[in-house]
């Protein structure tokens, strides 16, 4: 590894736990560091990037997936982007959504052979929830990897449960991770030097946790070289009288990134050859454009081949794609974990792969959580949005893990900027709307039992 390796801290922790407080106070601190953040959200609308204090840093959102999944590919790219810099930078910071498994998120910076030559994992920093943590311990197996395979351990928010209670739960978090280094904080208030360069993250003990964690994952789960002549041929899902093509029967995977049964993410490319090089190249160009946003194709739509997403919309898990072939060659399907059947038929024979693999597929989350977004213009109503927030609280609190938001008051030229966690609520006016920021307003609900248009409408029924 190279000296002028730039180090990164990955910033993880469930649901409200702190990370933005302390990445906040990271920002603010004159350390006299030149600093990338890069953020990612659990949700379809971007908040957090609002939610951090305005400095010099540059600050890149990624809010189309968790971080350790789909978007990794993103996450590539926003790291080879700032590779090629003028300025170099003194470190990175990456905070992860509260759902993020933060092992495969270290693991692309020893898979890629890039990212394992110019940068250097510093450490995993955890911040811990004290008051809610054990809501989630037993219930989410993501709350239960961040604290195992953290570095350093921020045991947040003390000042809101007892000095037994923080012994109780530092003793057992102790027993899940033996090694890390444990700090007990307050609004994450603890010196830099305590989380940014303290050379925690050790290969051995990580490897030693998860005999897998040098096996990179990738968002599709199969792949297959076709030899295709020139022309307009046809894409097909789903079973036909004539089977041959690949079949997803056997598959028993948690279809939690396959969005739902009628929705299939397909990338197609050429590949030079069926050397491995050539396959490998494509294929670690395949990861990046899962992570990109999709073109969403209904039935007869045409697919093109290249460095797009194709999220085929299927109907009962059917579907035939007109697949337009310009130059005869072989061409990589790369097929996110489905349940139907792939087909590629030329003059209506079925074409077989030359050549095919299975792959490691990212692993899943907990699909009983999700995430409401909601952003629209207006100015709200400050009395009609309390009562709507303290009902809201009263009736689903304990279903509402996390919520965020910026909203605009009317009769103020300031954000109201909002954050809560179960019952606890936060809000305050803070940085002024400008010409270039018209009012809008912006709030995230993740949590169980969440229903989208009931949030929706009713936060509607609030505006002036």
């Amino acid at each position: 590894m190279s000296n002028d390796s730039i180090p990164v801290t990955v910033l993880t922790g469930f649901l409200g736990a702190g990370k933005t407080t302390l990445l906040n106070r990271i920002l603010t601190e004159q350390h006299g560091k030149k600093i990338a953040v890069i953020e990612n959200e659990f949700g379809e609308v971007g908040v957090d990037n609002q939610l951090v204090i305005q400095s010099d840093e540059e600050i890149f959102e990624m809010n189309n997936g968790c971080i350790c999944c789909t978007v990794r590919g993103d996450l590539i790219r926003i790291l080879g982007r700032l590779l090629k810099r003028k300025d170099k930078l003194d470190a990175i910071l990456i905070e992860t959504t509260g759902m993020a498994n933060p092992a495969p998120v270290a693991q692309t910076f020893f898979t890629d052979d890039e990212m394992k030559t110019r940068f250097r994992l510093d450490a995993i920093v955890t911040v811990v929830d004290t008051k809610h943590i054990l809501q989630h311990l037993d219930r989410e197996d993501e709350a239960q990897k961040q604290i195992a395979f953290a570095d350093v351990i921020l045991l947040n928010k003390t000042d809101l449960v007892t000095p037994d209670e923080i012994d109780s739960l530092e003793k057992r978090l102790h027993s899940m991770n033996t090694l890390a280094k444990i700090h007990r904080t307050q609004n994450c208030d603890i010196a830099l030097n305590h989380v940014l360069d303290v050379g925690g993250f050790n290969l051995d003990r990580a490897t030693e946790m998860d005999p897998q964690f040098l096996d990179e994952e990738y968002p599709f789960e199969w792949a297959g070289a076709y030899p295709l002549p020139a022309g307009t041929h046809e894409l097909v899902i789903g079973h036909t009288d004539d089977d041959h093509g690949h079949d997803h029967e056997h598959c028993d995977h948690d279809h939690h990134h396959a969005h739902s049964e009628n929705e299939l993410d397909v990338v197609i490319m050429p590949t030079k050859s069926l050397e491995e090089a050539d396959i490998s190249a494509a294929t670690q160009g395949a990861v990046t454009v899962f992570g990109d946003w999709e073109t969403r194709l209904k039935e007869g739509d045409p697919v093109v081949p290249g460095a797009t997403l194709n999220r085929l919309l299927l109907s009962e898990g059917n579907g035939k794609y007109p697949l337009t072939i310009s130059e005869p060659g072989h061409y990589l399907v790369y097929e996110a974990c489905g349940e139907h059947p792939l087909h590629i038929h030329v003059n209506s024979d079925t074409v077989k792969p030359d050549w095919q693999q299975d792959f490691h597929i990212a692993h899943t989350h907990n699909d009983e959580v999700a995430s409401v977004g909601i952003s629209v213009p207006g100015d709200l109503d400050g009395k009609r949005l309390n009562d709507w927030i303290s009902e809201l609280l009263r009736v689903k609190g304990g279903d509402i893990y996390r919520m965020k938001g910026v909203l605009a008051v009317k009769g103020s030229d300031k954000r109201l900027v909002f954050q809560g966690v179960h019952m606890l609520f936060d809000a305050k006016f803070e940085g002024v709307w400008t010409a270039d920021k018209p009012r809008q307003n912006t709030l995230i609900f993740i949590g169980r039992n969440l229903d989208r248009n009931a949030l929706t409408e009713a936060f509607k029924a609030c505006l002036a």
